[in-house]
């Protein structure tokens, strides 16, 4: 769905020649190359994209961008960039209010503290736990997923099988439909593993 609308999105921009609507199109395709893996590729143009957006002034998709980008950095080894940013966008969305986004912030930086070398999982679980509670709070139930089955992972990575089962069964097993989701078949595997 959401290849389709950036593909969308990034047309219709083209065609009305809306500036900053282009640099948004060519960051969502930034942002599914990084999802594909594609991320050695694509971040410079992403923090292109960024450049453009600010210099508009154009900062409504910043965050879900600036998210992204984080991501790439970390999939290409600049762990410094991504935890330099990831914070720089915590604190913009609490200054902003745009707090919608910060259970998901809160995961990626749990998530960059678990790939990154200085391995600091306590930290990580204090990202994921706080996460979880912030999703929960604003019912944001595929922010809640994607943070039970990063924690669950974590837990069952230290022995704690039983733990991260209890904590994900009962998120996944909320979601009755799109069960074809890239995040639904991630919990789906954790789960058939913890359950062996």
């Amino acid at each position: 769905m959401q290849k389709i609308t950036s593909i969308a999105f990034f047309s219709q921009a083209e065609v009305h020649s809306l500036g900053p609507y282009l640099a948004v199109g060519r960051g969502f395709k930034g942002e599914l190359a990084i999802r594909r893996g594609d991320a050695s590729s694509t971040v410079d143009g992403l923090q292109r994209c960024l450049t453009e957006l600010h210099a508009a002034p154009y900062k409504l998709l910043s965050t879900p961008l600036n998210i992204a980008l984080v991501q790439g950095f970390a999939a290409t080894g600049r762990y410094a960039e991504a935890f330099a940013l990831i914070e720089k966008t915590i604190r913009m969305v609490e200054a902003t209010g745009e707090l919608c986004y910060l259970p998901e912030l809160l995961r990626v930086n749990g998530s960059l503290v678990v790939a990154a070398p200085r391995l600091a999982t306590d930290e990580a679980e204090l990202y994921f736990k706080r996460a979880l509670e912030l999703s929960r709070r604003q019912g944001a139930r595929a922010w809640e997923l994607r943070t039970a089955t990063e924690l669950a992972n974590l837990l069952a990575t230290r022995g704690q099988r039983e733990s991260a089962r209890v904590l994900l069964q009962p998120v996944f097993e909320w979601f009755a439909e799109g069960l074809e989701t890239a995040d639904l078949k991630s919990a789906a595997r954790l789960l058939a593993m913890l359950n062996q």
